[in-house]
């Protein structure tokens, strides 16, 4: 494994995570990190520079998410492919080609994947860790379940039942280090070659993890209601991957008669699936929380997927699945001997982090925090109606902006970004390329995705004004 020194102060005025951050971005982009070459884990970087895993995990989590590095199932992170505009050893910027725009820091980032860190209880969560090590002696250093520690499960399964109806045991959870893994190890359990509908568009991430495990990725359009059944009637499709509460990016909330006949389609066939994927169903700020799909589920069909990735912090890289009886025996049989991929360590600090109510405490007042940005985002969105249309806007960390005055998709982008915003077009949520597109499809309006989870009131504010004068709202 490659070791990476990185000169840190404890009192230098910024977060130890934002020191190995900024280091790590400086090396790659003056060259000095190169192409593939593999990082050092989260948990030898952490043990190499004397600090918490938790604080190398948030620094990765940062690099991933501006595309400077990449993860690899299995294998570890690596320093991604970039050309364009690489710093030299004085920081002095040296032109090679047209520089990406992801290498450039926007001063508006309006990511729908981002949350807001600035409320996390770090001193609480710090407490439980140090009370971990002290209780927990040489037990949480051993290995444990492959399925993950029972009580972490067990709290899990309370949680998902008391919050999203979901009808469970704790055998059949299964913890993983992300839903990347737990997507790959899903494939094992489906079996290979398996031909999977996705909505179309959908969450890329998701498409290229079954892409990348053998599987033939078909895109469906969706109406009003979600993924459309006619076409995926005709897909020969046996998996169906959907995100039913919240469709991302749309928005879509599945109904009840949509859900029905899902199921159904579900039934006609003894390997047929649902993976439902409940990315952050926690979030929602109008009527009561959407019943998951696997809760309507009683031919044991529904694959449930969720993680605490936004209810609690990117870094913490805990993923949950709830696998239906058919697909748990076949785990029992062929892959019970698979190592967990979560730390032990980093269970016992969750399971008491839920446990002792941190959690829902924490819960509420984020959802008070991302409400009163929701609403200050619409408050600013006013004066767009005429320009565009809103949706969407319900539920989740972002809304969509419909185009009234036929604008292109990349026009509104380069707009936005000479205006020193980064906003996110639907294009780049699309499976088009691997489908035959209609007429009809190419001509739909531009439609921007914009996210404020990670922007602070007044970038919100400040933001879209430089959006109203960039657009000429």
């Amino acid at each position: 494994m490659n070791e990476l020194t990185i000169p840190l102060k404890e009192n230098g005025g910024e977060h130890l995570y934002q020191q190995i951050y900024n280091h790590i971005k400086n090396e790659i982009r003056k060259g000095n990190l190169p192409a593939g070459w593999q990082l050092p884990s989260t948990r030898a970087l952490a043990a190499h520079l004397s600090v918490s895993r938790s604080t190398v995990d948030l620094a990765y989590e940062q690099l991933l998410s501006e595309g400077y590095i990449e993860s690899v199932p299995h294998k570890g992170h690596f320093v991604c492919e970039i050309t364009g505009l690489y710093l030299d050893l004085e920081g002095k910027e040296e032109k090679k080609a047209e520089s990406p725009e992801r290498l450039h820091k926007p001063a508006f980032d309006f990511s729908p994947n981002s949350v807001d860190m600035s409320g996390f209880p770090f001193a609480t969560w710090k407490k439980i860790s140090k009370a971990v090590f002290l209780d927990e002696e040489r037990e949480v250093f051993e290995l444990g379940d492959p399925k993950g520690d029972l009580r972490l499960r067990e709290v899990i399964c309370r949680y998902l039942h008391n919050s999203r109806g979901v009808i469970c045991r704790p055998e059949q959870i299964i913890v993983g280090a992300g839903n990347d893994y737990l997507l790959s190890l899903l494939q094992k359990l489906l079996g290979e070659g398996k031909k999977v509908a996705v909505e179309n568009p959908a969450y890329m991430r998701a498409a290229r993890i079954f892409a990348s495990e053998g599987c033939q990725v078909v895109p469906i359009s969706l109406d009003d209601n979600g993924m459309r059944i006619d076409l995926l009637q005709e897909s020969g499709a046996q998996i169906a991957y959907i995100t039913p509460s919240r469709q991302f990016p749309t928005g879509i909330v599945m109904p009840i008669g949509r859900r029905m006949e899902l199921l159904s389609w579900a039934k006609e066939e003894k390997e047929r699936y649902i993976i439902e994927d409940d990315y952050d169903s926690e979030f929602r700020y109008k009527g009561k929380p959407i019943p998951s799909l696997q809760a309507s589920d009683r031919m044991e069909r529904v694959v449930y997927l969720g993680t605490f990735s936004k209810a609690i912090a990117p870094a913490i890289r805990i993923s949950y699945m709830v696998l239906p009886g058919p697909l748990l025996k076949i785990y029992e049989e062929k892959l019970w001997f698979l190592s967990s991929t979560v730390s032990r360590i980093d269970q016992a600090i969750l399971y008491r982090f839920m446990e002792n109510g941190h959690f829902e405490r924490y819960l509420n007042k984020m959802r008070k925090v991302y409400k009163g940005k929701h609403d200050l985002l619409l408050a600013c969105l006013k004066p767009f109606h005429k320009a565009f249309r809103i949706e969407g806007e319900h539920a989740g960390l972002h809304v969509l902006l419909v185009d009234k005055r036929g604008f292109l998709e990349e026009e509104l982008l380069s707009l936005a970004k000479a205006a020193d915003c980064r906003v996110y077009g639907m294009s780049g949520y699309r499976l088009d390329d691997l489908q035959d597109v209609k007429e009809t499809e190419i001509k739909t309006p531009a439609t921007l995705v914009i996210g404020y989870g990670g922007l602070t009131e007044k970038q919100i504010k400040d933001g879209i004004e430089r959006l109203k004068k960039a657009w000429q709202i």
